[in-house]
């Protein structure tokens, strides 16, 4: 079941690749912008990952199809959900006149927008001293004895 407030949905039924193998690839863009979505899908190295780009692709178009005024740099993946479908049951021929049973399984994903409310920028970039100036502070206290004397 879908949640309320949602911008836009698209469903992909009866996706011929099973639900384990298509949830490894849902869990990487579930919730991230659409952008960035994009581009995680693009440089996956999984055969799913086309037919999921292609189902967000379509959640964009539906949500811009709702509403137009829309800013697509403001939406994120708010849900993504894998459910099972239907197996195909097939039989593959054993040694000794005996069959083996193969199914072939299936899933249903499902994707949903939500729309950020504020656009979200990017934090300034700190450099790598600047973070490990100030936790060396609290680490490493100030005395006036060096820090590599021999005992008292």
């Amino acid at each position: 079941m879908l949640p309320a407030g949602l911008v836009g949905h698209a469903r992909l039924r009866y996706l011929g690749t099973s639900a384990q193998k298509t949830r490894l690839v849902v869990d990487l863009i579930r919730g991230r912008s659409v952008d960035e979505a994009i581009a995680t899908l693009r440089y996956t190295h999984k055969v799913v990952a086309r037919e999921i780009g292609r189902a967000l692709d379509s959640a964009v178009a539906n949500a811009r199809q709702r509403k137009p005024e829309l800013d697509v740099d403001r939406l994120f993946v708010h849900t993504a959900f894998v459910d099972g479908g239907p197996s195909l049951k097939r039989i593959r021929p054993a040694p000794m006149g005996r069959a083996f049973r193969v199914q072939k399984r299936m899933c249903h994903v499902t994707i949903g927008l939500g729309e950020t409310k504020l656009h979200r920028q990017a934090p300034p970039a700190r450099s790598f001293f600047s973070r490990v100036g100030s936790s060396l502070a609290t680490i490493i206290p100030e005395t006036d004895r060096p820090l590599l004397s021999t005992p008292r």
